[in-house]
């Protein structure tokens, strides 16, 4: 199926009664715009920054005290300033519904099940600050966490929030040094963490990781501990000596039933996200209050279009930005579930009949998940009642286009499959469909609204219709405030804006198609550039992935650039261990000549049991590129960022 194919159209009541829509609607009553087309839409709202983002303030209606000034009063890149004069509260602005309907659902892959209502969690919330700040916790002090995908997690970070202090939370399947690369760096002043966590079925306790961890952090004063698994977990907390212990329990043992609000300024630091870390240390990448109340409310509203009758799920751990994306589902009144555990146990149907289950009507998953469930036949229409299921959205890597393919024909017709794409950097998407968009295979059909997102040629001059870097032109409310601890700002600039000053450099390269979609090539770190043809690996993935035989692959060029000496390598997984046949080889050969170029043709191609992918599924292209060209493995990337260390063991010289 090629690029740009058609699968997908909004009924005109999807379209009538959309969010966005709503928004259009109000546009033209309350700024006299008349704006009908997606694309337009996208133009005005990247063109008049100011109009667009207190539209969004008005329209979504933000509790704080909105200042005289402009939303953008400066657009410097770094250094932007919105919103000036203004206070507000992220948490105020979550737990504004009221009631006894569901907002937090939580379920465990043993199917236990926690279910908060709305008022339920506003106690609790006020319950957990009150006990912060009997521990100590004050406006601008660290928060750090180590929890599963569990209600304690919600709870704990709307009362670090509430407080005006500082969140900052880690999945516990991280090893110490993982969880030490990244909190050191902060110095939290109390430190909350489950006694352990359960995968597949097994359980695993983090008691001795989080004590290890515990006295690395120099400035802890409190250490609350989460009975997740409740085996032994009193017998084995004593004997580790946690500095400050104490129990959720008695964190949350007050009477409290309404949470208070500090009011903070729009730029204040709301919680602190990690890159990826697989090199060097993980950056601390700190974002707002506002700009991510803003850029969130923005995205659920218009782009994923949700409201007070959804339930939203997005399969995440604690450690993505995913996971704070899924809990600003209640910026907008829906009902967040939870799912914590393997997305493949008992059987990759879990998730699918999750949706019947609990009436989902927006999924997230990892385009890895689709891509497994393709790869082993699955049709979830078949094993699960999807009717409720209006949305599918997919991110952590391109979507191939036979993903797109396999979720019309295995999935449901009728639901708008979103590909996203952007980053823990400015915790969103960059591009992303609308539900009054058609959905394109290959293709996500929208930059993000308010995001001037552009792709450069090598000159730095935008291009349309050609493969490039993945720029972003002018500010975004969510974009980092500041990278703890660089003090200079350095770090900061020289990770976004050292290629070109005051443009922001992605790191992916896309092709902007002539109708306005965008196709997502790949990290451009990871370009192959072959006698000076440039291609995006997730374009060689698209070719390899389809030829019958091949479940997975990793290609990397070891050459240093144009005109160097290196060797372009396939790596490929085998549907069947041992299946790389003469004859398969020379199909992988013939087919990348005939839909790439010959200068493509892998002058190696190599059978590996697994493609080594970080914890969000991206595929570690660059760490394999420099193991291969000899560098030790703990300089090539960090192990406390791979999903599966032990895939990179073939490629350790």
């Amino acid at each position: 199926m090629p690029v740009g194919t058609l699968l997908w159209e909004p009924a005109p009541d999807r379209v009538k009664n959309a969010g966005v829509t709503h928004y259009q609607e109000f546009l033209r009553a309350e700024y006299g715009l008349a704006i009908d087309s997606p694309q337009d839409l996208w133009r005005w709202s990247v063109s008049d920054l100011n109009t667009f983002w207190d539209s969004i303030w008005r329209f979504c209606d933000v509790r704080g005290v909105r200042g005289d000034g402009p939303a953008l009063a400066d657009a410097r890149m770094p250094g932007a300033v919105w919103f000036p004069g203004t206070t507000l509260n992220y948490a105020e602005n979550a737990l504004r519904r009221r009631g006894p309907e569901p907002a937090v659902i939580s379920v465990r892959e043993d199917a236990a099940t926690a279910v908060l209502s709305w008022d339920e969690l506003r106690r609790q919330v006020a319950r957990a600050a009150a006990g912060l700040r009997r521990l100590g916790v004050h406006r601008g002090d660290r928060v750090a966490a180590v929890l599963p995908n569990c209600a304690h997690a919600v709870i704990a970070m709307l009362a670090t929030a509430s407080i005006g202090a500082v969140w900052s939370c880690c999945s516990p399947d991280f090893g110490p040094s993982g969880l030490a690369d990244r909190f050191t760096q902060i110095s939290p002043k109390v430190l909350i963490a489950a006694d352990g966590y359960s995968y597949n079925s097994t359980p695993y306790s983090v008691l001795a990781t989080v004590a290890e961890l515990a006295h690395m952090l120099p400035d802890l004063t409190a250490t609350v501990v989460v009975p997740y698994l409740a085996e032994n977990v009193v017998e084995m907390t004593e004997s580790l000596g946690l500095p400050g212990m104490t129990w959720w329990d008695e964190l949350v043992s007050g009477q409290e039933e309404t949470p208070q609000f500090e009011p903070m300024p729009f730029g204040a630091p709301l919680w602190i996200l990690y890159s990826s870390g697989t090199t060097g240390l993980p950056k601390p990448i700190v974002q707002g209050h506002g700009g991510i109340l803003l850029e969130h409310l923005k995205q659920l509203a218009l782009h994923l279009d949700l409201g007070p009758e959804d339930r939203f799920c997005w399969f995440t751990t604690t450690g993505w930005m995913m996971w704070n994306f899924l809990l600003s589902g209640l910026l907008v009144g829906s009902t967040i579930v939870l799912y914590d555990g393997s997305p493949a146990f008992p059987d990759l149907s879990t998730l699918w009949r999750l949706v019947e289950a609990l009436g989902l009507t927006c999924l997230g998953v990892a385009a890895a998940f689709i891509s497994t469930c393709m790869d082993r036949g699955l049709r979830p229409g078949v094993v699960a009642d999807l009717r409720t299921l209006r949305t599918l959205g997919s991110t952590g890597s391109p979507l191939s286009v036979d993903g797109y393919d396999w979720v019309y024909n295995s999935v449901k017709r009728d639901v708008m499959l979103t590909s996203i794409s952007g980053g823990t950097d400015v915790c969103s998407a960059l591009v992303a469909g609308l539900p009054t968009t058609p959905v394109r295979a290959g293709e996500i059909s929208l930059r993000s609204l308010g995001c001037a997102v552009d792709v450069f040629d090598d000159a730095g001059k935008p291009v349309v219709d050609q493969v490039g870097e993945l720029v972003v032109t002018a500010p975004m409310p969510s974009m980092p405030l500041f990278l703890w601890g660089d003090r200079d700002g350095s770090r900061l600039r020289d990770s976004y804006f050292g290629t070109w000053p005051g443009i922001w450099r992605h790191g992916d390269f896309a092709r902007i198609t002539p109708s306005g979609g965008v196709v997502i090539e790949g990290r451009s770190d990871a370009t192959l550039n072959r006698g000076g043809i440039r291609l995006g690996t997730a374009e060689f993935y698209r070719v390899v992935e389809r030829i019958p035989g091949i479940a997975d692959s990793l290609v990397v060029d070891t050459s240093a650039g144009p005109g160097s000496t290196g060797e372009l390598l396939l790596f490929v997984v085998p549907s069947e261990p041992g299946g790389l046949t003469d004859s398969l080889i020379a199909t992988l050969r013939r087919v990348i000549r005939s839909e790439l170029s010959p200068r493509h043709v892998p002058d190696r191609i190599v059978e590996i049991a697994e493609v080594p992918r970080t914890h969000t599924g991206k595929k570690l292209e660059v760490p394999v590129k420099r193991l291969l060209a000899g560098a030790p493995l703990e300089k090539a990337v960090s192990l406390a960022a791979v999903a599966n260390p032990q895939a990179l063991s073939p490629f350790v010289s």
